[in-house]
């Protein structure tokens, strides 16, 4: 007898064993990635006391390629990109084919907030220890070049001499804490939430409870709107209760770079001295259950995507923090977003001024500079903002125009042209390993060609540039966002360019929808052909809008797309 084809003669299928996704509080504990078999091995904070010991002595050729690689980013140091390396080339090489023997550091400035002696000794280092070179980032701090492994235990002595750190400024751990660079003057602001950034940095940053996350983790902490707090991991902002007074509203898993997303609020009311608890468990939630299987889906968003918020809202209440959070009302948005750039009264009677040096390009000699006027104009505090741009605290009336033109002087503007006030770019290829192509520098044409061809334009725009896919100058949420990629130009031969994201926007103001910029199909432009693509487009807003009131971001929604090419 033959035997039977049916399905009732086959044996029943063995039900397939989900697949882990490496999360801790399930049990998953072994390592799937080379990055976590890293972290197993050593936590990445041991690895200073190598530098000191090993490394500064035996310079570049003796470091481990573990260390070099992983845990040397837990102490703010990443190998830099050696010149002369084109983008077509990034993703082919090995990571020491692409490296050069120096470092990029990253210097952690919660908050923003610098003393002049610290601004002081920034400057000095670099230029002493980095070629003069000194960045301002769009994550409130600085990132200086050509660093030495040699230097490292003096470069660390003078930063902690005044109360700086490079601790978890990089790596898979709570990096630099945003906060609003006007806490505490501003007119505006109800509650300084200063305290709570200081105590959340004190408690945990260092704390080898949390130097192993799946990836970085990224806070903002602010009464004021103004910072990107639906970019971030966790933010707190300033809310009104109608019962409980003022206190803080919580968001949750946002994150930019190739597959983003907007935080979402938790609807939950948090007093201020309570921010470091509630804070402490969210990057407790992530470290136990966030995804470690795969890195490119290790970030909290992934896991909030996939629970949701009322799920993570119960874990956190009944897992973390055993209590029940407050509902609570979500922020009352300003009329305008805020970037703090111009001369402004602080509550106090004195002013703050802000500037903009050029897509956050400083140096150690420009920060020299600015350090003897702050001094000279009477002033002994410098705030960095989320936007490469900076602010000078605590100014006398009759000091406010000297500094003023003290500033342009040294090429840092407050009363900036919209291109240079609204546009950022990452580091790009000259420093960056992961870049296509070169950002600064066409930054700076970029501003130059606009602030010449349309000096009549009257309205805000948001230009961000980026290297690579990463979205480190968060492309997606700027009026006119430009993704670094190699296209063809005219003759097909392949060159550097740009992918064009149009019209997007975080909720920064009343009014303003949050959402990732328009990509119209097959929008590119090279490099070369960048300043005369985003004066085009520019022309046209100016041309098509409805009023002057109409944002750039609006008026892509409606605009005909033959009109944004």
């Amino acid at each position: 007898m033959a035997p039977s084809n049916t399905p009732a003669a086959r044996p029943a299928a063995r039900p397939r064993k989900a697949r882990g996704e490496g999360q801790w509080a399930l049990g998953h504990r072994e390592p799937l990635n080379p990055n976590e078999r890293s972290k197993k091995d050593d936590n990445p904070l041991n690895v200073r006391a190598r530098i000191e010991n090993i490394y500064a002595h035996g310079g570049f050729s003796s470091i481990d390629p573990a260390d070099l690689r992983g845990r040397f980013r837990w102490w703010g140091l990443y190998t830099q990109r050696k010149a002369g390396i084109d983008g077509g080339r990034t993703a082919v090489l090995e990571p020491e084919e692409l490296e050069d023997e120096y470092f990029m550091l990253r210097v952690r400035i919660d908050g923003g907030a610098l003393s002049l002696a610290q601004l002081r000794v920034i400057a000095g280092i670099a230029t002493e220890f980095a070629r003069d070179s000194a960045d301002i980032t769009d994550r409130q701090n600085i990132q200086m070049h050509w660093i030495r492994v040699e230097d490292m235990p003096e470069i660390w002595r003078r930063l902690e001499s005044v109360g700086l750190q490079t601790t978890e400024a990089c790596g898979d751990c709570p990096r630099i804490v945003l906060g609003s660079p006007v806490a505490g003057v501003s007119v505006d602001e109800v509650i300084d939430a200063t305290p709570a950034i200081d105590e959340i940095v004190k408690r945990y940053v260092g704390d080898p409870r949390y130097s192993n996350l799946p990836r970085k983790f990224k806070s903002v902490i602010s009464w004021l709107p103004d910072g990107p707090y639906q970019a971030n991991d966790i933010a707190f902002v300033g809310v009104e209760h109608p019962d409980h007074g003022p206190g803080f509203d919580l968001w949750v898993g946002g994150g930019l770079s190739t597959n983003p997303r907007l935080a979402e609020r938790l609807g939950v009311w948090v007093p201020l001295a309570e921010i470091p608890d509630v804070w402490e468990g969210v990057v407790g939630i992530f470290r136990d259950y966030g995804y470690r299987r795969l890195r490119h889906r290790a970030r909290l968003k992934f896991l909030l995507a996939d629970w949701g918020v009322e799920k993570f809202r119960e874990v956190l209440e009944k897992e973390y923090l055993g209590r029940a959070l407050i509902d609570g009302p979500s922020p009352d948005l300003p009329e305008k977003p805020i970037d703090h750039i111009g001369v402004h009264k602080q509550r106090d009677g004195l002013n703050y001024i802000g500037a903009a040096p050029v897509v956050g390009r400083s140096s150690g000699e420009q920060l020299t500079k600015l350090a003897d006027l702050v001094e000279k104009h009477g002033s002994q505090r410098v705030r960095l903002t989320a936007y490469q741009k900076l602010l000078v605290l605590d100014v006398a009336d009759d000091q406010v125009e000297p500094l003023v033109e003290g500033l342009r002087a040294i090429g840092l503007e407050a009363r900036p042209s919209a291109f240079r006030r609204g546009t950022m770019a990452c580091t790009g290829i000259e420093y960056c390993k992961l870049a296509i192509v070169e950002t600064k520098a066409r930054g700076e044409e970029l501003v130059a060609r606009l602030e010449e061809r349309l000096k009549g334009f009257d309205s805000d725009l948001s230009i961000h540039i980026n290297g690579c896919p990463n979205a480190c100058a968060r492309t997606q949420v700027a009026d006119i966002g430009l993704k670094g990629q190699l296209v063809l130009n005219s003759h097909g031969e392949q060159v550097e360019g740009f992918q064009i994201h149009l019209g997007g926007a975080l909720g920064m103001a009343k009014g303003e929808t949050a959402g990732f910029g328009r990509k119209v199909r097959g929008l590119k432009t090279t490099a070369e052909e960048l300043p005369e693509y985003v004066e085009r487009v520019a022309q046209n807003y100016l041309d098509g809008r409805d009023g002057s009131a109409e944002t750039f971001a609006n008026w892509v929604l409606r605009a005909d797309e033959e009109l944004l090419k």
